[in-house]
């Protein structure tokens, strides 16, 4: 396929070639204006896409690439980039895994969609920060048709933890490294994480991005993801800080 000339003039300086491996890089795509309208809060966002491709792929051979790529049977993830991330001193920032029931339907099982809007309301106060947006993470890492499965097993008595196992899975394979390394090609600069997982912190930590510091992300409690949050301190480490009204 013959990209015309015009549209690699339009795009192709909106794209970066990040090294990931000898077999392959990541290409960022970025920054988009995306406003955000949430109830009362609405603000505005630079967002940028990623995907991995082929190490050897010029720029123009990854738009030449796409129509025959099906990445509508796949996901990508994003950032959501909140003011002047690469320079400002302290930038908040969340490392966010997808959640379709919790994100889009507004599921009470988990309380992945308070996080996401909360912690995009929390960067726009701070006035500086990022909202990494992880496809690959659904249920943990087992995807959504496996999550429904995990479920099933959880209205069965299953804890969390318990069912992904039960299926086979581990209980959590998610990894950050592409993120951290679409971070370090938008910052240099250490970063404090919204977050209670201690994985996320370690990840961050072990590529020297690490604040001294984190900003813990608790709420949304409700009585049918209250065995779900506890379960999240108790086997998966998660830190709790002023937060009395969970049980454990």
């Amino acid at each position: 396929m013959t990209i015309l000339k015009e549209t690699l003039e339009v795009i192709q300086d909106k794209m970066e070639l990040i090294e990931l491996t000898e077999q392959e890089n990541i290409c960022l795509v970025g920054p988009v204006k995306l406003p955000i309208k949430q109830g009362d809060f609405s603000t505005t966002f630079n967002w940028y896409s990623w995907q991995k491709v082929d190490a050897m792929f010029s720029k123009e051979e990854v738009v030449a690439s796409l129509v025959k790529s099906n990445l509508a049977f796949g996901q990508q993830s994003s950032v959501l980039v909140f003011g002047d991330f690469e320079n400002a001193d302290d930038a908040l920032i969340r490392m966010h895994s997808i959640c379709h029931t919790g994100d889009i339907f507004g599921s009470q099982r988990c309380d992945c969609g308070y996080q996401l809007h909360e912690s995009m309301k929390m960067i726009v106060d701070h006035g500086c920060g990022a909202i990494f947006y992880l496809a690959d993470h659904e249920g943990r890492g087992i995807g959504l048709f496996s999550k429904s499965l995990a479920y099933l097993l959880q209205e069965n008595g299953l804890d969390t933890v318990e069912a992904n196992e039960a299926l086979g899975f581990e209980d959590d394979t998610r990894s950050y490294d592409e993120a951290i390394r679409v971070l370090e090609a938008l910052r240099e600069k250490p970063v404090t994480l919204i977050t209670n997982n201690p994985k996320k912190l370690a990840a961050l930590k072990d590529h020297g991005l690490l604040a001294e510091h984190h900003v813990p992300l608790w709420g949304g409690l409700t009585d049918t993801n209250r065995f779900y949050l506890e379960t999240k301190v108790q086997k998966s480490g998660h830190i709790l800080k002023d937060e009395p009204t969970l049980n454990v």
